[in-house]
Order: structure tokens, then sequence, then C-alpha cells
């Protein structure tokens, strides 16, 4: 469904995302049947984006079966949950591996001290080394191909605190009003990782990276080639303007959209326990992990899957 802005006297009553009352979008792309799933339990825990799935160990022999069903999972709930995990370096691994190529991060070695196989990156915080990942984002859109998923998997949990939130991009895009869908569907925007990962960096090494990774252009609105879901693909940590636009008009509009994602009712929350494994698809969500812990220790094992050039709207 797409809202309308209320008649009555609300506060910034011009804004044209403004909604005061229900905020559902579908869950599947138009076209896409609800089905059972028949090789594990599927529990949601929002109604469009985060589930919990039971009855399966990721350490195990995952049959094909089971594995097409987590891959349809996936796509439908965008972020899986897995409980009582108790498993290996090498086990994460191997599950990662079951969904395609590893990505080897290129500024890990750089932010984060110590890393030795950059397929596993281990993300310690603690109060020498602060959590700084509280901002909506997808990860490596700096990337021509930016990673097609990832799975997170809890080593060391503070008492309280610390969550992982992600937020549904293809129910912002379904929300909006049209003439905003129409103004957004055949736009680029560019995205870049300089003010990022570049500002832990080392002059040197930014002169060394530059070249390899310059900043790259991808559609503001992202099909998702198996089911055909329009994103959102835009995010405050990578993107830096969209392409042909004046920057004041380019800035107003990122804002605009940006507000939109960070919608509670398009979001999912997770509170980590001990042997609990996330995994998000990465074309079709913004993650955003708490930094309320301090000076609490919080580490995570990370492993990214490869993915493909994003395709827009217009191909």
């Amino acid at each position: 469904m797409t809202y309308a802005i209320p008649t009555t006297a609300m506060p910034t009553p011009t804004d044209p995302l403004a909604c005061f009352g229900p905020i559902v979008a579908p869950r599947l792309a138009a076209g896409v049947d609800e089905r059972p799933y028949e090789g594990f339990s599927l529990t949601p825990h929002a109604p469009t984006i985060g589930a919990e799935i039971s009855g399966i160990r990721l350490s195990g022999n995952l049959s094909d079966a089971v594995m097409s069903e987590l891959r349809r999972a996936l796509l439908e709930w965008k972020v899986l949950f897995f409980r009582g995990q108790n498993i290996s370096r090498a086990e994460h691994r191997a599950f990662a591996e079951k969904w395609g190529a590893l990505e080897q991060h290129p500024f890990y070695k750089y932010t984060q001290p110590g890393q030795t196989d950059v397929d596993v990156a281990t993300l310690a915080k603690d109060a020498t080394a602060v959590g700084a990942e509280n901002i909506w984002h997808n990860d490596v859109t700096w990337h021509e191909h930016p990673s097609f998923a990832a799975i997170l998997r809890a080593v060391e949990i503070p008492e309280v605190g610390g969550d992982t939130l992600w937020a549904d991009t293809g129910a912002a895009y379904d929300l909006l009003p049209d003439d905003i869908k129409q103004r957004i569907d055949g736009l680029e925007a560019e995205h870049d990782w300089i003010r990022s990962f570049g500002s832990g960096m080392p002059a040197d090494a930014i002169e060394l990276l530059r070249p390899q990774f310059p900043p790259v252009r991808h559609p503001v609105v992202r099909v998702i080639p198996e089911i055909g879901r329009r994103v959102l693909f835009v995010n405050v940590a990578f993107t830096q303007r969209i392409v042909g636009m004046p920057e004041d008009e380019s800035n107003e509009l990122l804002r605009l959209l940006y507000r939109h994602v960070m919608r509670p009712e398009l979001q999912v929350r997770l509170r980590w326990q001990p042997d609990t494994i996330a995994m998000w698809d990465n074309r079709a969500c913004q993650h955003y992990a708490s930094s309320d812990y301090f000076p609490a220790r919080r580490v995570m094992d990370r492993i990214s899957i490869v993915g493909d050039k994003p395709v827009g709207v217009r191909g």
C-alpha cells in the first residue's frame, strides 16, 4: 500500500512522507506465493523482516532441499536468526561457502589490526576499540559488486546491550508515495569509502587502494533478480550524492530516503545470546549495530558472500 498525507492538522503537514497510523507493507514481492517450509521451523520476529529458524544444525550436512528452502527464506524474510549454534570458526566458514564465494575485505587489515584470515573478520570491541558500526548501511556499496549476504556469529557478548537492527528496504520502497517512486526509479547514486573506512587508514594505504576502488555508481532503486523486488539502495555510510542532481536537491532527497528507511515499523531487532548466528541479504536490507555496551566487550565473527553488480529498474 501507499500511504496518504493526512488532511487534518498534524506536525510537519507538508512532509511528503508524513504518516500517523498503520505503516504496513507486503512482505513478499508481487506474484510470489507464500508456501510452508518443510525442512525446518520458521518463527517471524517482525511483519516483513526477520525470522528465526529452528530444527537444523548449521554445522551438519544440510541437504540440497534444506539449502533451497533457506535461500527462499532469506529472500522472503531478508534476515534469518539461528539460536543454539555452537559452531567453530571453520564450521562457520563451511556454512558460508554453501552460499557462494567468500569475500576478502580489502580494508580489514588496516581497520582490524592483527586480522589474518580476512574472509572471517573478527570484530572485537571493548574500552580500547569502541564499536563504531552504529550507522545505518548496506555493506561495501562502494564496491562494483557489493556483498550478496553476510553471516555474523556471536563469539562474546555483553551482559546487556550490543543488539543489531535491520531495516527492510523493499518495504521502504513499497511504502513510498507514487510520485517519489517515479522520481527515483531511474536515478543513480555515487558510493565511496573514503569518508568511512578511509578515515582510519594511513595515507599510504589510501594512496595504494584508491585506484583499485574509485567511486562507483549504483541505481537508487535496485531490483532483486530472483523475485523482481524493488529495494532502496542508498545508505548514510557510503552514498555520496545523486548523480546529475544539484547538491542541495540531492542532499534533500537522500535525507528523505534515509529518514524513511529508519522507521521502526520497517525494522527488526536482535538481542544476541551465546551461540546465535544472524544471516542477512545485504541487497535487501540495511543494518545498524547498537553501540550501547561501552566499556564492555563484544566479539563477533563475520563472513560476507560475494555479490553481483546491482541492476536498476531500467536495467
